[in-house]
């Protein structure tokens, strides 16, 4: 029987890991092989062998249509990005079986990935998944199948002005129990960028004002929003990728922080070119307040693949520390003024304490590379450079003034 002659029949990718799948980029080519190996001499037919690749969405929801009557309701849809077929192996002619000695037998093969593909994804809902499926087709006997699938990563640059721009928001919240006004809690976050990427850690700038009369607590979380959508229909899955939480504010108190440090775990990236399956990113900013809802305050993400380029967008990282809003760069005067008195730029030892970096110990040891550079904007013109030649000689009209007198 071939059964007993055909002791292996499995399909081998390129740059593939030993128990793991291979990835790839759209547009790249992937090769492989297909290995059989025959105990003994057997007559085999066609070998052919398919890729393929597709996101799949399928829910139920159970419906009431009265008072003892039930029924499901089904949501499917399905988006194809990869159908390849190729022939590693035809038959003859004559229309007989070819054969093959025994020994070990490969057929390689080479196809290329469509430029446009989403990156492969499992969630509760759907996924988006590519595999590559040999047939080997025998005399007299049941088709023989090998399957393997592979994984696809659609590459996202953050290094783009939409990804390089800072993200800011504000928000507040009216406390209330039983009726009565308990105070107000306002938020306001910013972070200096849209786009990371997974291991990266994001500096959060938040002030909390808790105006309320009990202690209030802040948080900041990075939730993944799955969005799976069928027949006009849509239904989504949330759920947190990591969190910090902020030290107890109490009753009038507000607590500041500068570049609050959240790292981001092994996560997959944003998919937002499909449609039926986009996966989200956002980072939220909440306060606990006692015997009410949550503040929250959502800022948006974008999970990349491709990390922030080293010498990228200075502008944005250096100008978004402080400030977001730039507009006092235009009301700078045509005459040159004198710099300001150190008093009037710090006026007590509180806003001295504001306007230093974070220490170490606060960003904690997540922080890679150099250390953050805060830089305090500059709202006056520098003082003109040094010369030896008086720009405003004295007029000879003048009568110098006498030193002894």
């Amino acid at each position: 029987m071939i059964f007993d002659r055909l002791k292996r029949f499995s399909i081998v990718l390129e740059g593939a890991e030993r128990d793991g799948p291979a990835a790839f980029s759209p547009g790249q080519a992937v090769s492989g092989r297909v290995v059989r190996e025959l105990a003994a001499a057997a007559r085999l037919g066609a070998l052919r062998l398919r890729a393929m690749g597709a996101a799949r969405v399928h829910w139920t929801e159970s419906r009431s249509a009265g008072s003892s009557t039930a029924y499901t309701q089904s949501y499917s849809d399905q988006v194809e990005f990869l159908n390849h077929r190729d022939t590693l192996m035809a038959p003859p002619d004559n229309g007989e079986a070819t054969v093959l000695q025994a020994g070990r037998h490969e057929f390689p093969f080479t196809f290329q990935l469509p430029e446009t593909l989403a990156t492969s994804f499992e969630g509760k809902y759907g996924s988006v998944r590519y595999w590559v499926k040999a047939k080997l087709h025998r005399p007299w006997a049941t088709v023989k199948k090998a399957k393997k699938e592979f994984t696809v990563i659609e590459p996202i640059d953050i290094n783009t002005p939409a990804l390089l721009a800072p993200q800011a928001g504000a928000k507040e919240k009216l406390a209330r129990a039983w009726y009565c006004n308990r105070g107000q809690v306002s938020v306001t976050a910013k972070i200096d960028r849209k786009g990371y990427t997974p291991g990266e850690v994001i500096p959060i700038f938040a002030e909390i004002d808790n105006c309320t009369s009990r202690t209030v607590v802040p948080q900041a979380a990075i939730i993944q929003t799955q969005t799976f959508i069928a027949r006009g229909t849509k239904k989504q899955k949330k759920s947190v990728v990591t969190s910090i939480t902020g030290d107890p504010i109490p009753a009038g108190k507000r607590e500041v922080w500068h570049g609050r440090a959240l790292k981001i775990p092994p996560v997959g990236p944003s998919i937002l070119q499909c449609r039926i399956i986009q996966v989200e990113y956002s980072l939220k900013v909440c306060v606990d307040i006692p015997g009410t809802s949550k503040l929250l305050l959502e800022l948006p993400l974008v999970i990349g693949t491709i990390p922030l380029h080293p010498f990228g967008s200075r502008t944005s990282s250096v100008s978004s520390q402080y400030s977001v809003n730039l507009d006092w760069l235009s009301t700078i005067p045509e005459q040159l003024e004198a710099p300001p008195e150190y008093s009037a730029v710090v006026s007590s030892p509180e806003a001295e304490q504001s306007l230093a970096p974070p220490c170490r110990s606060e960003l904690g040891d997540i922080l890679e590379g150099p250390f953050f550079a805060y830089i305090q904007e500059f709202r006056f013109r520098p003082p003109p450079l040094y010369s030896e030649v008086d720009p405003n000689p004295a007029s000879d009209n003048i009568r110098p003034r006498c030193m002894t007198c």
